[in-house]
């Protein structure tokens, strides 16, 4: 009864399809099948991968450790010659080993020369109009004027530029290295700015005088968070009346709001200095 078996199935191994093939033929196939992925190989594949990983792994953390250790002067931040920059020195900081206490006052007193320049010709480029108001009567005034060499404009121009200069030293106008020039200008126009001010506030007295008004108090319109609040001491004010007393009463007002104005934002400049 041959259909049993293909009913309940048969455990023997003549049911299996590569039984059916040639003893020959089937030996040959079990051969290739073997030869074809070898268990060392497959072993050796296995084991030869983690090692690329780890391979990469260290590449990336010897490459950032090489980043770390490349001085930020170097101008090869990918690692080369960083031997080499680790021994480099900014100038300023060999120069200020190597020079004596004779070139570093020069260098000092050089660099207070340049910016007392630099203030100078800010607070002239701030009295342009008063300048040019000089220059207008020397050529085209009237003959009275000309004939006294236009003193009366020339001496506005001169306390122009005078008051200026005080108020931009006062400002710290150019006294920090590296400052931009936006906060550079913003000091000059309100420098600018505040000198106006005292010229109003001038005439603003002697109206009040002529009218017998109460005169009004000037503001000078620093930023709190850059001036001393403090009243001056005694010491200071006596030196200020001493000042003043040997001015006369035109100069005296404008002088004395220019030394409030320095005072007021002398512990700032003091800081930038």
């Amino acid at each position: 009864m041959g259909w049993l078996p293909s009913i309940f199935g048969s455990s023997t191994e003549s049911s299996g399809p590569l039984q059916k093939l040639d003893p020959r033929l089937r030996e040959f196939l079990e051969k290739e099948s073997a030869a074809k992925l070898p268990p060392d190989q497959a072993q050796a594949s296995s084991a030869s991968a983690p090692p690329s990983q780890s391979h990469q792994l260290h590449e990336t953390s010897e490459t950032k450790k090489n980043q770390s250790a490349v001085p930020s002067a170097s101008l090869y931040q990918d690692g080369r010659y960083a031997h080499i920059w680790k021994k480099y020195r900014p100038l300023s900081e060999v120069e200020s080993e190597t020079c004596s206490e004779s070139e570093k006052l020069a260098s000092m007193l050089e660099g207070y020369g340049k910016r007392k320049k630099v203030v100078r010709d800010a607070a002239l480029e701030n009295c342009v109009m008063q300048e040019e108001d000089w220059y207008k009567c020397m050529k085209s005034g009237s003959w009275e004027d000309r004939m006294q060499l236009c003193t009366s404009q020339f001496r506005t121009f001169e306390r122009c530029q005078t008051m200026q200069t005080r108020l931009l030293n006062a400002l710290g106008y150019r006294s920090v290295p590296g400052r931009s020039e936006k906060v550079e200008d913003s000091i000059q126009m309100h420098a600018d700015r505040l000198y106006g001010r005292m010229i109003d506030y001038e005439g603003a007295v002697k109206k009040a005088k002529e009218e017998g008004k109460p005169i009004p108090e000037f503001d000078s319109a620093l930023p709190t968070a850059s001036v001393s609040q403090e009243a001056p001491p005694d010491e200071v004010r006596k030196g200020w009346r001493n000042k003043l007393d040997k001015l006369s009463e035109e100069d005296r007002l404008l002088e004395e709001l220019a030394l409030g104005v320095e005072y007021r934002a002398q512990p700032e400049t003091a800081k930038n200095l």
